[in-house]
């Protein structure tokens, strides 16, 4: 495994991965981001987030069934993985954490 830093685009990928579960694949991912972050990542820089995701050991894929819909291709399957959900549950303890210890901050600390 590579190094653990999660990037804030790698964090949103990781993340948008767990909202799809069985249905996270390329386009779906992309899609997802778009619609909830109302940015639009490139798929060339989405699947490089996704390598980077997997040689990181925070994912895995697997590829499925040829359609004809898709010209005979097979859609990427991703899964997070242990280590991916425990650094994402490490990135948002920590986060916590800070926003907490930020003095008057509106509706955080209360």
């Amino acid at each position: 495994m590579k190094g653990t830093y999660l990037g804030e685009f790698e964090e949103i990928v990781l993340l948008t991965i767990g909202v799809l579960q069985e249905d996270a694949y390329g386009v779906a991912i992309k899609l997802e981001i778009e619609q909830r972050t109302n940015r639009t990542p490139s798929i060339g820089a989405l699947h490089s987030a996704l390598s980077r995701l997997e040689d990181k050991g925070f994912i895995k894929s697997r590829e499925g069934g040829a359609t004809k819909s898709r010209g005979g291709r097979r859609k990427r399957f991703y899964t997070i993985t242990a280590a991916g959900e425990s650094t994402l549950i490490k990135a948002n303890e920590l986060r916590n954490e800070l926003f907490k210890l930020i003095p008057n901050f509106q509706g955080l600390n209360s």
